[in-house]
Formats: C-alpha cells, structure tokens, sequence
C-alpha cells in the first residue's frame, strides 16, 4: 500500500478556512481519511458525534489520557481537551489510507513531532487578522468574549506558521481548494 502510514495535518487558527479545505480534500481525495477527534465541547449546530467529533466528558477525556490513548491532546481552553486517540490513526492506516487532520495549531505541531518523516503539516493562513475576525463574525456561533478570546489565541498561533512545511494563504478559496489539492498529491504519491 503506497500511501499507508503518511498524515496530512492542517492547522490553522480559528476561521482561516481549514475545515472548509479539509472536506474538499475528502470529497476529491478518495484515498484520505478524516480522524475524528475527540472533544468535550459541546457539539455545534449540525456537528455529528462520530463524524466531526467524538464528544466526551472531561472526565472520559482524562480517563483516556491516564490510559495513554491519545497520539496527542491539548486543553485549548480551561476544561476545553481536543485529543487524537492512537486507535483512530490506526484504524485508518489499517485500511490502507492517509490520515487527514483538521487541527489547531498546537496540536498540529505534536503530532508533526510525533511522525516528522511520514507527515506533511499546512498552515492555513488568513489574509489578515481583521479579516479573521470577520469570518468568525460571520459565522453567529460565538459570543463576543469567546470570538475576542479566539482572535486573541488566532494572533498567538500566527507566530507558529514557519514551523509548518507549508504556509497556504487563503484569500481566494478556489484557488486555495487547488493548491492544497495538489500539495496532498504530490505528498502522498
């Protein structure tokens, strides 16, 4: 199997179009797969437990932790855990494909640590912070304290973009559905 064992990581902050690029590289890409996260946020609107997310407790998520089940996790915010379980990479190596990830910034970076030969790490970058907020705006899912709390963390994880193989501006999201497109391709031949 060509392709087994390779992970493709894309981080972005929050609303720089990574969950967008990511299902385009689903929909056009039959050989990828995406790993389910597990979180212990709530679900959003039209969000699917075991599709977008494994929703747990904090206290399975910790359960889960002392059982060294996670490739990586980070508490984004106080009692906010994102994790990757081992069992969920491989699952999908077992079936001959390439992990995709659509992850923050953080815990891109672990997991790029944890497989720097087999994996290919995008930074997705917004055109610019101001129009990161906008979109953020645009979507109605955030109170104003969360949404500044978020473009706050946004300017932090900016900093953190030349540690990723590559940096994909996406101010035009056609153009940037090709180019990721193509940097997955000539990754995973």
């Amino acid at each position: 199997m060509k392709n087994k064992g390779k992970l493709i990581i894309v981080s972005a902050p929050s609303g720089a179009g990574k969950t967008t690029l990511v299902k385009h590289l689903l929909e056009e890409m039959s050989d990828l797969e995406f790993s389910v996260s597990c979180a212990t946020r709530s679900p959003r609107e039209n969000e699917i437990h075991g599709k977008d997310y494994y929703f747990i407790s904090a206290e399975e998520f910790k359960e889960k932790i002392d059982n060294q089940e996670f490739a990586e996790f980070e508490e984004v915010y106080t009692d906010n855990f994102y994790g990757t379980l081992k069992s969920e990479i491989e699952r999908i190596w077992a079936e001959g494909k390439t992990v995709i990830f659509d992850i923050d910034v953080v815990g891109g970076l672990n997991l790029k640590k944890i497989y720097p030969e087999n994996s290919l790490g995008i930074f997705i970058m917004p055109p610019s912070v101001e129009e990161l907020e906008k979109r953020l705006r645009g979507r109605n899912t955030e109170t104003e304290e969360k949404l500044q709390m978020r473009v706050k963390k946004a300017e932090k994880e900016l900093l953190l973009a030349p540690e990723f193989d590559v940096v994909l501006i996406n101010e035009n999201l056609e153009v940037s559905k090709q180019e990721i497109e193509d940097l997955v391709k000539n990754f995973i031949v």
